[in-house]
């Protein structure tokens, strides 16, 4: 069984210890960041896997952290904040934040989200797409070997949460997606007041895909109902 490679930073000495502790007694090996100029170092020598990310840190915060991440590196990253406004929670979704956990958190929940986001990270995905190793429909080629997609032959960097949303959409062309139906078998999760956070990040693809955003040619919004990728021969 491969051993995960998990990149805990926060400025609070305490708080990194206890969740090192809690990590390595689930079979993780962990390692350290206290702001995030030594998290960028370390992703630079280390393989990770997965990274919890604070917000609020001296130097470079967990938000200007994350940005520099996403320039080259697609690995889940759990948000962890003291911030509990909808409108905090939206922007690190925004940003490429994969989840975002307020503070003070519960351990047993913040474990089942580590394994959640490996988990879909690290699969195949061959449940949700039925096994054919590339889904092509019009200008869109999705490779479930490789991670990748390209739109018209260029190569579109997504994250874990993009990429696993455009496998189940791609998977079924035409199909409508309700909002909890695209949290439910993404995020593995019961969806409770999930629109936003769905939302947030089918903005974030149509940003990456689409020429004109505002008026897609692929990723649809079919009001009151859900999403769906347009089916094209």
């Amino acid at each position: 069984m491969e051993t995960y490679n998990i990149l805990v930073v926060d400025d609070d000495r305490e708080i990194v210890r206890s969740l090192a502790r809690l990590l390595e007694l689930e079979g993780y090996r962990v390692y350290k960041a206290y702001h995030g100029m030594e998290a960028l170092d370390i992703l630079m020598s280390e393989q990770i896997h997965l990274i919890l990310l604070d917000v609020m840190m001296p130097r470079l915060n967990g938000l200007s952290a994350l940005m520099k991440i996403r320039e080259k590196n697609n690995i889940p990253v759990i948000m962890l904040s003291a911030k509990t406004e909808e409108s905090d929670k939206v922007l690190g979704l925004s940003m490429g934040a994969d989840d975002y956990v307020t503070k003070p958190y519960n351990t047993a929940e913040l474990m089942a989200r580590v394994k959640s986001q490996l988990r879909r990270y690290f699969s195949l995905g061959a449940a949700i797409s039925g096994g054919n190793d590339v889904l092509k429909n019009g200008g869109l080629v999705l490779n479930k070997n490789t991670k990748a997609l390209t739109v018209d032959g260029e190569p579109v960097r997504l994250t874990a949460t993009e990429y696993k949303i455009m496998e189940l959409l791609m998977s079924h062309p035409g199909y409508v997606f309700s909002a909890e139906e695209i949290y439910t078998r993404v995020w593995q999760e019961e969806a409770y007041g999930v629109e936003n956070t769905v939302m947030v990040h089918i903005r974030r693809i149509r940003e990456k895909i689409e020429i004109t955003p505002k008026n897609p040619k692929y990723l649809k919004v079919v009001w009151g109902i859900g999403y769906k990728i347009e089916k094209f021969e």
